[in-house]
């Protein structure tokens, strides 16, 4: 299907659902090196800009609209969260979206923060608002561990099927699995996902493999943790925006932080997907990213829509 993806950012989603046989015909975020890094990877078709201010017939008519809108915030990480956040209203610039080019699908991704912010009112705010385009909307809270990604983060996805087709699709069940069991394979852990990569200091042939001198602390809170090389990473978090701080984690060694490149691993970015930009900045696009394993999962959903979905009757 041909999709449109908003506040794509340096491409993760969009490269599962490329890898699950979709087409991205139309991408849009406003964080520079992202774009440069979704050009050089995924794509020319990305545009650099405010999506408030691109008119709906600049973007291409499409069968599904995709994107994971702004979530700073939502999250539970962010202690000062409200429902009057600008942030929060990114969305109806998706909806807008939505509205205006009638696809027959739609997928929002969003942080896990989204479904206890007012007692459940945004997310009920953000539901209806979907629903009165004229689409069955349900969501649900999945672990991306569940899906071969090597960290435990949550998040919210949103589905919408236009009311005129009819699919009783679910969401993707998991692929791997906390416990041995149900015939599927372990959650994969950190320690295996890092395995493969030398030393920064010995290996200078390995794209992104870079990290700081920072000396480590151990408090137990975020960036601080010892990390548990059996086990998947903490979530990779990112820090307000571009002008804001980033959160890195420990190496499951825990005697330094992570690179670049491993933290790409955590994500489940292949080892040739290329960050441009400074050390700082791959560090918040990988943060701000949908894992392109999750993004895999959600392109194969779409695929069973499509395949369940009867044939047109002859009048």
């Amino acid at each position: 299907m041909n999709i449109v993806s908003l506040f794509s950012g340096a491409g993760g989603l969009d490269l599962g659902l490329k890898l699950a046989g979709h087409n991205i015909i139309w991408a849009n975020d406003l964080y520079e090196d992202a774009v440069k890094t979704y050009k050089f990877n995924i794509g020319e078709h990305v545009v650099l800009r405010d999506i408030s201010l691109i008119p709906s017939n600049e973007i291409p008519n499409c069968d599904v609209v995709v994107g994971g809108f702004p979530c700073q915030g939502f999250s539970v990480a962010n202690m000062t969260r409200k429902t009057n956040d600008p942030r929060n209203k990114l969305y109806l610039e998706m909806v807008r979206v939505i509205r205006d080019k009638k696809p027959k699908y739609f997928i929002a991704e969003n942080v896990k923060g989204i479904l206890s912010l007012d007692k459940g009112g945004v997310i009920r705010k953000v539901v209806s608002d979907f629903e009165e385009l004229g689409y069955t909307v349900d969501y649900k809270l999945v672990n991306c561990a569940d899906y071969g990604v090597p960290q435990t983060r949550m998040r919210v996805i949103i589905f919408g099927v236009r009311k005129d087709i009819t699919t009783n699709v679910i969401f993707p069940p998991p692929t791997t699995h906390s416990k041995d069991g149900d015939k599927l394979p372990h959650w994969i852990t950190v320690g295996q996902a890092l395995a493969h990569y030398p030393e920064p200091s010995e290996e200078l042939n390995v794209m992104n493999h870079v990290c700081s001198s920072y000396k480590l602390r151990f408090n137990g809170h975020l960036g601080h943790r010892v990390i548990d090389p059996n086990k998947p990473a903490p979530t990779v978090t990112g820090r307000g925006d571009e002008k804001g701080g980033v959160v890195v984690l420990h190496h499951p060694n825990n005697t330094r932080r992570m690179t670049v490149r491993e933290t790409a691993a955590v994500q489940s970015f292949p080892d040739d997907f290329f960050f441009v930009g400074s050390k700082t900045s791959g560090y918040r696009q990988i943060a701000n990213a949908v894992p392109p394993k999750l993004g895999f999962a959600l392109g194969v959903m779409l695929n069973q829509a499509e395949k369940i979905q009867p044939l047109p009757t002859k009048k």
